[in-house]
């Protein structure tokens, strides 16, 4: 669930680094002007310039982090692609069944690539560049751990965000977010470097860049996650719409009772396998940088249809 959103992210912010590192050695060794700094008074930035060259970087990493997304989300998580046509068993005939049922009653035109992936860990995740080419993966935790109906509701769910083009959405989002990003990291990696001596500003200038484009990176993935929250009810709703609402409220007090037995089972709140679901509630900054609501809230939400 939260894997869709953590990949997508990290993904993008290795995207544009690599972006921002390849433009800066590209200028150094060519000597073509790429500093945007003009000379004049005051700051001495061409803004103009240095926003172009920020939009375009910050909308160009975001793409290239979406058409990525389902391959990377094959290659890291090692997800067993199903072939409906192929061998499989009987679980994972159901999966595919469940899957392609609820695609077609949201009225998507091609049916996601269904893969499920081994981990203990509790969790489903949507991703992809399209609703042509989209991914539904389930753990072996999950599938293991619920019943039929909190299943298909935790595939309603996913089917939803599909069908809702979260990802396209999310990308425009990183896009924005990523143009400030790379204006603000290279404003204050042009500061810094006028501390020093000529000699070193190079230098200063190339590793304030790095420096401050992760960490603006970070801050911006609060934006982020803040849009992936609202949408995740928003796929609640669309989950109960495809699955019932009851199935879908049913998933989501599966998931609750699933975290609250894991803290008291290891007397903690720390479990990997909870963790990684990222649903589990949050309190204080931590909340900030959560892709998922409460699931309290969740039900709440969802039962005051």
């Amino acid at each position: 669930m939260g894997k869709r959103v953590l990949l997508f992210i990290l993904t993008n912010i290795l995207v544009i680094t690599t972006i921002i590192v390849a433009w800066t050695l590209i200028v150094s060794f060519t000597g073509v002007s790429g500093s945007f700094e003009t000379g004049g008074g005051g700051l001495g930035i061409n803004y103009v310039s240095l926003g172009i060259f920020s939009l375009l970087v910050g909308f160009v990493g975001s793409f290239m982090s979406l058409a990525m997304s389902r391959w990377i989300a094959k290659k890291m998580m090692k997800i067993k692609v199903l072939d409906p046509d192929g061998n499989l068993s009987r679980q994972e005939k159901e999966v595919v069944e469940k899957v392609h049922r609820f695609s077609r009653a949201a009225g998507l035109m091609h049916m996601p690539e269904v893969g499920i992936y081994q981990s203990s860990e509790v969790n489903a995740f949507a991703t992809g560049p399209s609703k042509k080419r989209s991914l539904v993966a389930v753990s072996h935790g999950l599938l293991q751990s619920m019943d039929d109906n909190a299943v298909e509701g935790v595939i309603a769910h996913e089917v939803a965000h599909v069908a809702n083009g979260d990802m396209v959405t999310m990308t425009l989002l990183q896009g924005i977010v990523n143009t400030f990003v790379v204006f603000f990291s290279r404003i204050a990696a042009i500061l810094v470097s006028r501390l020093v001596r000529p000699e070193l500003e190079f230098i200063v200038r190339f590793g304030a860049i790095i420096i401050f484009q992760i960490l603006f990176s970070i801050l911006g993935s609060i934006v982020v996650m803040a849009y992936s929250r609202y949408r995740e009810f928003h796929a609640d709703r669309g989950g109960a719409d495809l699955a019932g609402k009851d199935k879908m409220a049913h998933a989501l007090r599966s998931l609750k009772a699933h975290v609250e037995r894991a803290n008291v089972k290891d007397n903690r709140t720390d479990d990997s396998a909870v963790q990684t679901m990222k649903i589990n509630g949050k309190l204080g900054v931590a909340k900030l940088f959560s892709s998922h609501p409460d699931l309290d809230e969740r039900i709440a939400r969802l039962e005051e249809r």
